[in-house]
């Protein structure tokens, strides 16, 4: 997932690499080519679409069309709040002043899934973003002690 703007620049950069040299290799190897000849060129190809939908869901995020992000999961409200960031257009830097905490912390917390945020933590970044989260929680089967 990209988180910011630096990361979207470089993003763009290897898709346009990626797609270069799936074009490269499609004229240096022409048909009929060898499996091998045309893994490289799908590998390519396939390196520069994933690239691609990355960007997509980046521009999606902060063009602020994407509103709602769900987390089936604790772990899964960390990259929620992440795009929820995004989505407000908001930097590292930004967050970081609502919580009157250094930028280095908050990319700290983004880089791993805000494992060391505690729950208050997390509860402060929700509310600087002004987003609101709803929770449901689901008891698995097993056997009561």
């Amino acid at each position: 997932m990209i988180t910011n703007d630096v990361q979207y620049r470089n993003t763009r950069a290897w898709a346009d690499r990626f797609e270069a040299d799936a074009a490269d290799l499609a004229t240096a190897m022409p048909p009929p080519r060898t499996r091998l000849q045309q893994a490289k060129i799908d590998a390519a190809r396939a390196q520069a679409d994933d690239l691609r939908e990355q960007l997509s869901a980046y521009e999606a995020l902060r063009s602020g069309a994407v509103r709602t992000f769900e987390a089936n999961s604790l772990l899964g409200l960390a990259e929620a709040l992440v795009k929820a960031r995004v989505a407000r257009g908001w930097t590292q830097r930004r967050l970081a002043e609502q919580l009157s905490v250094a930028e280095q912390q908050v990319q700290r917390y983004e880089a791993t899934g805000y494992t060391s945020a505690s729950l208050a933590r997390l509860a402060d970044v929700a509310d600087a973003l002004g987003v609101t989260i709803t929770e449901t929680v689901t008891m698995g089967e097993g056997t009561a002690a």
